[in-house]
Formats: structure tokens, sequence, C-alpha cells
């Protein structure tokens, strides 16, 4: 009779133990810290097994029907393809990596922009998400090794317009690193933005010049003082 109570708190334990797991999986993910699930890359993985296969398969009846030569017609028209496919994929590539023309740059609406930031931050080591805010505006937030944080906004103008709230310092626990702020506009940022950034403080501004430089590869602790 007591097996049944042990059993019990070993499956309640167990269970309990399955829901932290699931809960911090979660954070982790709405933080950018965590990789795709298994069932999210599972249909690629087999795509990518399948076409290697029907590519080994072609190539070892050409060879058996028709000799060396389709062999190595075959091998050859593989490696066209492949150059042509790279060829056409490398932009989508680089931009992924964290690389970004200015002609790129220029051609993004907001939303792309929040991406294209977030991918640049990952490139320069920080851990990034690209989240809308509670008012829907695009936003990106990051934290890097060190532990400090980054708010990232994409405002046409610094400074609040009327009826627009000013970004808020988000509050910071025990051990964490400070809160930083950055505005990209790919712009320019006139004297009254500048003003409102020092009242402000602890906001750093990203105009045009400096954004197309960072997307080229200048990290950003090179053109801000951030660390």
């Amino acid at each position: 009779m007591t097996l049944l109570p042990q059993r019990l708190r070993r499956h309640e334990r167990h269970e309990s133990q399955r829901s932290r797991r699931r809960e911090a999986i979660r954070a982790l993910r709405a933080q950018g810290r965590y990789g795709p699930a298994l069932h999210e890359v599972l249909p690629a993985l087999l795509l990518v097994a399948f076409v290697v296969c029907g590519i080994v398969a072609g190539l070892a009846v050409a060879y058996r029907t028709l000799g060396t030569g389709a062999l190595a017609g075959g091998l050859a028209l593989l490696a066209v393809i492949t150059a042509a496919v790279v060829r056409h994929n490398r932009p989508l590539a680089r931009r992924r990596l964290g690389y970004y023309t200015p002609d790129e740059i220029a051609d993004l609406d907001v939303e792309g922009l929040a991406l294209a930031v977030s991918r640049m931050l990952r490139r320069d080591g920080w851990r990034a998400l690209a989240r809308p805010d509670a008012q829907g505006l695009p936003r990106v937030r990051a934290r890097n090794r060190l532990g400090h944080r980054l708010d990232v906004a994409f405002r046409p103008v610094a400074e609040p317009l009327p009826g627009e709230e000013t970004p808020t310092r988000s509050a910071r626990t025990p051990g964490e690193g400070p809160h930083l702020r950055i505005v990209v506009h790919r712009g320019t940022f006139s004297r009254r933005d500048v003003q409102w950034a020092r009242r402000q403080g602890g906001i750093q501004l990203i105009d045009g010049s400096r954004l197309r430089r960072w997307a080229h590869g200048t990290p950003l602790h090179r053109l801000t003082d951030v660390p």
C-alpha cells in the first residue's frame, strides 16, 4: 500500500521537472538564446537527404548504363548547378550573417530594418531578438556576455511626437549589467534629437552614415559608446 503514494510522488516530481524545463526553454526562445526544435528542422533535413540520395542514385544509374562519360557529364552538370545556386543565394547568406549593402538597407521597411539590426547585433556577439513593443512598433532587445542589455528603437526622429510615449527604462534586477538604448534612423538626426538624447541619458543615436558602416561590418562598439 505504501508503494502507490511513493509512485505518485515520483510521478509528480517528474512532471514538475518537465514543466520547469518547458518554461525554461520558452524563456530562452523568447530571448533568442535557444535553437530551433527538431520538428522545425526535420523537414529540411529529410529534403536534403532525399535530394542527396537521388543525385547519388542517378549518377550510379548513369554510370552503369552509359559508362564513365555519362558519369563525368553528370558531375559537370552538378557542379554548374551548385555554382549557380551558391551565386544566387550568396546575398541571402551574407545578409543572414549580418552584412548589408547601402542599397539593401535603403530598400528595407521598418520591420526589415529591425531584422537586419538583430542580425548585425548577433554578428557582433549579442543575443538579439526582434519583437514589436506594446504599441506594435518594431523593437530589438539584446544581451551580451558581459550582462549588458540593449534596447533598439526605430523612429524617424528621436524626440517623441505628440501622443508618443517616451522610452521607459527597464527595471534592473541584482546582478544584471547596465541597460543601454539605441535609436536607429536611416537619415540624419536634428539638433533637437541630439539634445533630447542627451537629456534622457544612456541613449545612443545611429544615423544613416553610422548605420551603413555598421551594416558593412564595423562593430557597434566602434560606432558608439556601447561596450
